[in-house]
């Protein structure tokens, strides 16, 4: 029981990686606050918490409405405090990325075969809201709950980046955007906070297996698509990870003991994938 009496806030909590890790922070004796937009898949990962005990409340909310997350922290503060915040919640839109991966002047004249899409056709409200999600969904829960912290005497912070914070993968221009600037604030926050005791760190998931990285890649054991064999061969361990490669990880960077002197860095996991070149 590692992180006994501990209070963790898990942001995208009803996703496939972050709910892993909010029920293995549940399983080390952290009481855990599920955050989502969507209840329902809130629920599923708060009945698997209580099958084996653990301490769980489900807390439906836009991690980009300020007002909103100073409601939640109201609530996380009536029971001691945050201790822990995971930054998962986050996402990509279809509607902001092109089809193509690079520019066919057809695009300016509207000539583009039907169903095809250049980098000026997409939908820049979506494309902002890319932005939206990821950076201040990261940067608004972090204030609020960081003041938590400083009231405790410490606390440790976990954001979300990616491998496209490293290298832009193609037609992901808003998402790449987003995710190298989860980069950026994670080492501006965290030397910020860090007279506060406050550690703030990321990880950088590589390629990992959920539902929608089934439709665009599919899997290894069941066939690839032309994008999924990219990535498998671009990887030296010849998979997608699973969620919990990123436990070990996770607990590691909370750990006051084991990473007591850790803060501003991003790590990747992601089976090798960033130790080739390409060529």
């Amino acid at each position: 029981m590692k992180f006994k009496d501990k209070i963790a806030v898990v942001t995208g909590a009803g996703g496939t990686l972050c709910s892993e890790i909010a029920i293995n922070l549940a399983k080390e004796g952290a009481k855990v606050f599920l955050i989502g937009r969507t209840e329902e898949k809130l629920k599923k990962v708060y009945e698997t918490i209580r099958s084996f005990g653990g301490d769980a409340l489900v807390y439906p909310c836009d991690v980009t409405d300020k007002d909103a997350i100073a409601v939640l922290g109201s609530e996380v503060e009536k029971v001691g405090g945050c201790d822990f915040l995971i930054n998962g919640a986050g996402g990509n839109n279809a509607k902001a990325m092109p089809t193509i991966t690079k520019f066919d002047p057809r695009e300016l004249s509207g000539e583009l075969e039907e169903g095809a899409k250049g980098l000026y056709d997409i939908d820049m409200d979506a494309f902002k809201s890319v932005l939206d999600i990821n950076i201040m969904g990261t940067v608004i829960p972090t204030m609020e709950f960081a003041k938590q912290m400083v009231k405790k005497g410490g606390g440790s912070v976990i954001n979300f980046a990616s491998m496209n914070s490293y290298c832009p993968l193609t037609r992901c221009f808003a998402y790449a955007m987003s995710k190298a600037a989860i980069s950026n604030l994670t080492q501006s926050f965290a030397a910020y906070y860090a007279p506060a005791n406050i550690r703030i760190n990321a990880i950088a998931p590589g390629f990992m297996v959920n539902e929608r990285s089934k439709a665009y890649l599919g899997t290894v054991e069941e066939g690839l698509t032309k994008r999924g064999e990219q990535v498998i061969g671009h990887t030296p361990m010849g998979r997608f990870g699973q969620a919990n490669d990123l436990t070990g990880c996770v607990k590691w960077l909370l750990d006051e003991q084991n990473s007591s002197f850790v803060t501003g860095i991003t790590i990747p996991v992601d089976g090798g994938f960033l130790t080739l070149g390409g060529v």
